[in-house]
């Protein structure tokens, strides 16, 4: 007679935030630590993996474009084969999982393998990037919503319609945080000057909440020439929208640049 126990696998989604591990929520730290086995994405801070087990099995992950990146096929396949075996599996990713991370996707494929998922939401570097300039995503006089959107869209689709986006953005009063849009800026940029001023302010911000960050505080019809002298490069996010005058330097370009987060 059989009496080994039977192994009860899981798998747990958890957003790992922008970057700074303080970001961490609670519940976050509690599923990392109840991890055997945690699948990592490039961009999560080391120090966020101090609150897994030592006995935890760490697999990195990472997925970045224009880099070698692990396919997603491999990913899925080994989630799943990882909770069939009985492991407490946390796949572990940077910002939330559920805003650019692909988070549905690998829901997807566990649901149809007949696994049920547990998302931890992270906070993305959207709103950590504007916090750290003092500034809010929606304020009730000069935004009435935020939209986030990629700049990087999958081969065969078309993308965002850039003018469009533009248009809807300037009725609507909307701010929009553009994700993944250094490689395409020049096309970004051109397609949203169709829609909004060339006078609309802008916020860069690189490495949001690491002591690493850099951002800047441009206009639109000088985003491209911004990051192009400022050097500011992947992964930043870009804000668009008259939210950015709430920035704590905007009116002050000799502290609109900075090593580390702007400070009162």
């Amino acid at each position: 007679m059989n009496t080994s126990p039977v192994l009860t696998g899981r798998c747990t989604l958890v957003g790992a935030g922008p970057g700074d591990p303080e970001l961490l929520t609670l519940k976050a730290v509690k599923a990392i630590a109840s991890a055997t086995v945690l699948l990592v994405d490039d961009l999560v801070n080391d120090g966020v993996l101090v609150h897994a087990s030592p006995t935890a099995r760490i697999v990195y992950v990472g997925k970045r474009g224009g880099c070698s990146s692990t396919p997603q096929a491999f990913i899925d396949k080994l989630m799943i084969q990882a909770v069939q075996a009985g492991e407490q599996v946390v796949r572990l990713k940077g910002g939330d999982p559920f805003i650019f991370g692909r988070g549905g996707e690998e829901v997807e494929h566990l649901r149809a393998a007949g696994i049920d998922v547990e998302v931890v939401n992270g906070i993305t570097s959207g709103l950590a990037g504007m916090s750290s300039l003092g500034a809010p995503l929606t304020h009730r006089d000069h935004a009435h919503g935020v939209v986030f959107v990629t700049g990087h869209a999958k081969p065969g689709d078309s993308g965002t319609e850039w003018p469009q986006l533009a248009r809807t953005a300037q009725q609507a009063k909307l701010t929009l945080v553009i994700y993944m849009g250094v490689s395409q800026l020049d096309t970004i940029t051109q397609g949203l000057l169709q829609g909004l001023p060339a006078a609309t302010p802008v916020a860069i911000v690189q490495h949001a909440s690491l002591p690493t960050q850099r951002q800047a505080l441009t206009t639109l019809g000088d985003l491209v020439g911004t990051m192009d002298r400022e050097g500011l490069q992947s992964p930043s996010i870009i804000v668009v929208g008259d939210v950015v005058q709430g920035a704590k330097a905007w009116g002050n370009p000799q502290q609109s640049l900075q090593n580390t987060a702007l400070q009162a």
